[in-house]
């Protein structure tokens, strides 16, 4: 039977047998001279049978059964009858127009229970129309959908619930993003982008009725809530207090004992798209854990071979609280030991284990970061489900051992945000600020008295906001017309307001970054017909208006910037800068603190020593490593110790007095070293190695210091630079693969921030090619920085963490 047939069949009824509403419907259609629809006459006839048992009368619409033409008479059924709620649903793409859809959300009105868009094809514009005007439903789908601009402006009063899963082009959630949804309660957020742990927590934490969030979802649960798998009995177990877990499970095929204690690991494979989200007591920082086996007890690791796409976990119990990773029924547990490797393979589908395997899939990059559901716990303490995971006592009290041990929630162990002018009143009183449960009592502090800097920390800590402003340093015209393109940039040792770069047509220019304008440019010279890059800049110590510059074809020369450039050929070369004999496949070029040397490396072993005033090669040094120095710098204060990295992965420090066949110590990384510098005050060593292996050494024999937990890739070409900031209490690390700024402190490891790099006039992502603290301002850096397109200009960022 067609569906003429259907509605005529249904009009030749009694109208005894069709009920009011259905009944309005077709008087409706008759009114607009439209066809009635026999989809939409028995969604009205199951709303009346609800009514009938006295359940809610909701009326379900599909907009993908539904043309154009059936929308006004639905329109007005919604207008003129009366029913509980209504639903407005996308089971597949619809081809109503963008209209009719934003028409019948609208006449739905305050009966508007759920709206689910997802994967809707009318085009993107329908969904930000709907996040500027408003909605008054309870419930909110968008998933699938992608979007120019997610900016909810409107009015969500009554949301309680949003899906955003799988919007790709969501990647930050900004500090206001739900600042219109007071009543949010669950929110799922699987499959985009959204990778930073300080916005993300600090656009959450507006939301005071959130008590269900997932970033990553359960293979078995559809919606936010906890795994239904969970017994309420496990749940109980769970919740009893305890820290500590034994748990012994018995296999079919074999008698093995798992031991487990309260441990949390992470996992990488060599594609880099699985980790190990952790959970648990990562408060030990252990990545192992304990099983036995015909009562041997030997130290195993877990390793499990898959190809689940996205995060796989295995919660073995909620007695063990313990995650690991699963594949096709089987985990595969290797042991560690000085004996040769043995593994044993547990049949999950034929051990009591396989109705507790838990399989989390589709993770945001979020997951990705170490103890993010610590983080989240902590900056989210009304919350109660987290990824379909119920947050148990223990886990509360769990994350704040791992939140206190790997994350620093203000600058310099400040507990709580205070006041700028209750710190400057306490500078004028002579009195500092203790806090101890929740009050606050003032004490004589020695410490304000015997630092001049207690107080610009206290203010910087203060005033430290959960993102960042960046403002691009503004666009400079070259002699040809041509917007300049920077390749290195120098702060001014003495100028708080310059900053020097060298671009990749050769030219340096000076600029004032306060004000945006030009103090000076140093025009592109011609080698052999052809521009040469400016790829490597170091200002003088003792003569901070001299800047040595190295470019890519080895040539290196000394500018004056208070020289002013003329356009008379080899005008320039002849009155104010030195020119100095060539060194091949230059990268990095360095200034001695007495101003009298500098140094020279590059894409070769070869390391130089050049007089900074004759111009005379001093040394050609041939032998220093196996591989390419990249990277190589004098101390700050004294003028003979020089130290170098290469890709060989030794770090070595050298005293240019001494023959130079044996350094003064190596240190050695696990992978190819892409720079080194000393502290502000010489000492220790900040190496950064191949794909964000970052550590801190003591400057007096390489001794290992501090060692930064940054998550590696899995790339090779991620090549990873930091610097220090704030002298050298914090350091910054940024690396060519991510559009990710990382701070973290430099005695403690702990992270303190990470921001995101992105272009919004493009909406991508941009990338790290270098970096440099402030050495004026607390807390202020710039960033050289590309876009991820291969025609996309370098930028030159500054970012100011104090707005």
């Amino acid at each position: 039977m067609n569906e003429c047939e259907e509605v005529e069949e249904l009009t030749a009824m009694s109208l005894d047998n069709i009920s009011s509403l259905e009944a309005r419907y077709l008087d409706f259609c008759k009114k607009h001279m439209v066809q009635p629809k026999s989809a939409i006459l028995s969604w009205l006839h199951k709303a009346v049978l609800q009514r009938n048992n006295h359940q809610k009368c909701t009326i379900a619409v599909f907009l993908d059964e539904l043309d154009d033409r059936d929308i006004t008479p639905l329109i007005d059924v919604f207008v003129d009858v009366q029913c509980d709620a209504v639903n407005i649903l996308s089971k597949s793409p619809c081809f109503l127009n963008q209209e009719s859809i934003l028409s019948l959300i609208c006449a739905a009105s305050s009966k508007l229970q759920v709206v689910d868009l997802q994967n809707i094809s009318v085009g993107k514009d329908i969904i930000c129309d709907i996040f500027q005007v408003g909605l008054n439903g309870h419930q909110l789908n968008v998933r699938f959908n992608e979007f120019r601009t997610l900016n909810f402006a409107g009015s969500f009063m009554l949301l309680h619930t949003i899906n955003l899963d799988f919007c790709y082009s969501l990647n930050k959630l900004e500090n206001d993003f739900f600042a219109h949804m007071p009543n949010l309660m669950r929110i799922s957020i699987c499959g985009t982008r959204v990778a930073n742990l300080w916005t993300a927590s600090a656009a959450l934490s507006r939301l005071t009725s959130l008590v269900e969030l997932r970033f990553q979802n359960c293979v078995c649960c559809k919606e936010t809530g906890p795994c239904p798998a969970l017994s309420k009995e496990r749940i109980d177990l769970a919740c009893d207090g305890t820290g500590e877990r034994h748990l012994n499970e018995h296999s079919k095929s074999s008698q093995t004992t798992i031991s487990v204690r309260n441990v949390a690991y992470r996992s990488t494979f060599q594609d880099g798209s699985t980790r190990l989200v952790p959970v648990g007591d990562s408060s030990k920082n252990c990545e192992t854990h304990s099983i036995t086996q015909n009562s041997t007890a030997d130290r195993l690791v877990a390793k499990v071979s898959y190809n689940l796409h996205g995060i796989s976990s295995m919660h073995l119990s909620s007695d063990a609280n313990l995650y690991q990773l699963v594949s096709h029924g089987k985990l595969e547990i290797e042991e560690e030991s000085k004996s040769p490797t043995s593994v044993l393979d547990l049949d999950v589908e034929d051990s009591s284990v396989a109705s507790k395997i838990k399989v989390l899939e589709n993770p945001s990059p979020i997951c990705f970061e170490n103890h993010y559901r610590e983080y989240m716990i902590i900056s989210l303490p009304r919350l109660q489900v987290l990824d379909n995971v119920l947050i148990r006592k223990v886990d509360r009290e769990m994350a704040k051992t791992v939140f206190s041990t790997y994350f620093e929630y203000l600058p310099y162990k400040r507990k709580h945000r205070g006041s700028i002018v209750s710190i400057l009143h306490m500078r004028e009183s002579g009195t500092s600020c203790m806090y101890q449960e929740g009050f606050t009592r003032r004490k004589q502090s020695s410490f304000c008295e015997k630092s001049k800097f207690f107080y610009t920390r206290s203010i910087s800590a203060a005033k430290l906001g959960s993102s960042a402003t960046m403002s691009q340093i503004g666009n400079i015209v070259g002699e040809d017309g041509r917007i300049v393109r920077p390749r290195q940039f120098e702060y001014h040792p003495s100028d708080s307001a310059l900053m020097g770069f060298g671009t990749l047509d050769g030219e340096v220019v000076i600029i004032n970054h306060e004000k945006g304008s030009i103090f000076n440019r140093i025009p592109a010279f011609q080698y052999t017909n052809h521009a040469v890059s400016a790829i490597a800049l170091c200002w003088l110590n003792k003569h901070p208006s001299k800047l040595l510059v190295g470019y890519d074809n080895g040539s290196l020369r000394l500018y004056d910037i208070n020289q002013v450039a003329t356009n008379v050929k080899d005008s320039w070369w002849t009155s104010s800068s030195k020119i100095y004999d060539d060194f091949h496949q230059l990268t990095s070029v360095h200034v001695n603190s007495t101003d009298e040397k500098f140094l020279t490396s590059g894409y070769s072993r070869k390391l130089a020593v050049y007089d900074v005033c004759t111009g005379r090669r001093l040394h050609l040094f041939t032998d220093m490593h196996h591989e390419t120095i990249n990277v190589a710098k004098f101390a700050h204060y004294s003028p003979h110790l020089l130290v170098t990295s290469s890709y060989d992965r030794d770090v070595k420090m050298w005293d240019i007095r001494q023959k130079t066949t044996q350094p003064c110590y190596i240190a050695s990384s696990s992978r190819g070293n892409v720079m080194v510098c000393f502290s502000p005050d010489d000492l220790y060593l900040l190496v950064s190695a191949v794909d964000n292996e970052v550590r801190q050494l003591s400057a007096v024999d390489g001794r290992l210091y501090t060692r930064f937990e940054i998550s590696s890739t899995g790339s090779s070409h991620n090549f990873t630079r930091s610097y220090y900031m704030n002298r050298r209490d914090y350091i910054i690390s940024g690396s060519s693969d991510e559009s990710v700024i990382r701070i973290c402190c430099a005695q403690t490891g702990r992270r303190l921030r990470d921001i995101h790099l992105e272009d919004r006039r493009l909406g991508c992502s941009m990338y790290v090619q270098s970096l440099r603290g402030d050495p004026f301002r607390h807390f202020h850096m710039a960033v050289l920085a590309a876009c991820v397109r291969p025609s996309s200009l370098w930028e030159i960022i500054k970012v100011n963490l104090l707005s």
